[in-house]
């Protein structure tokens, strides 16, 4: 059986690679990104790779690109727009246990709800803390650590993210 696994992912994956120049996961050979959002309640045309790590309760509207290696945490809730795009390793947050561990677990966990707009783009390897709202159309460069709110129409990056100018469109 092991070996039968072994001569389907080998032939899936050289299918990938003649077909998009890439190598995924097994998962990722084996399911369909569309099916996955699906799955998951997503908005129509939504897509998810299947190595997407989902907490609890994720609203994601239509047209939304998930990428690979990517932790959505809904603990708190989570709603992302539509026609965004969440690039590969992004990690965005609802909850935190922070003070829990600072106070020796006298304190609770910490949940606040997470927004993410409509058309919003967010560059790989982004982290957004927990209550964060993004505003419609916003940009966010690359390895950026997103702890307080982004108007809409604005371009932020750093660690932490400051606003850099406004989206040309």
């Amino acid at each position: 059986m092991l070996e039968n696994l072994k001569a389907l992912q080998s032939t899936l994956q050289l299918e990938k690679l003649e077909k998009y120049k890439r190598r995924v996961s097994f998962g990722d050979l084996i399911t369909d990104r569309w099916e996955n959002a699906r799955q998951y309640g997503f908005g129509n045309g939504s897509s998810c790779y299947d190595n997407v790590l989902i907490l609890g309760e994720v609203q994601v509207g239509e047209h939304t690109w998930i990428g690979p290696n990517v932790i959505l945490d809904g603990l708190g809730g989570l709603s992302i727009g539509n026609h965004c795009s969440i690039s590969s390793g992004v990690q965005i947050y609802s909850h935190d246990t922070v003070r829990r561990s600072v106070t020796l677990g006298r304190a609770p966990v910490d949940y606040t709800p997470t927004k993410i707009g409509n058309g919003v783009y967010i560059g790989p390897n982004c982290i957004i803390g927990r209550g964060v709202s993004i505003g419609d159309s916003a940009v966010i460069g690359a390895m950026s650590f997103v702890n307080c709110d982004v108007p809409a129409g604005k371009k932020v990056w750093g660690c932490p993210a400051r606003i850099a100018g406004d989206v040309e469109i």
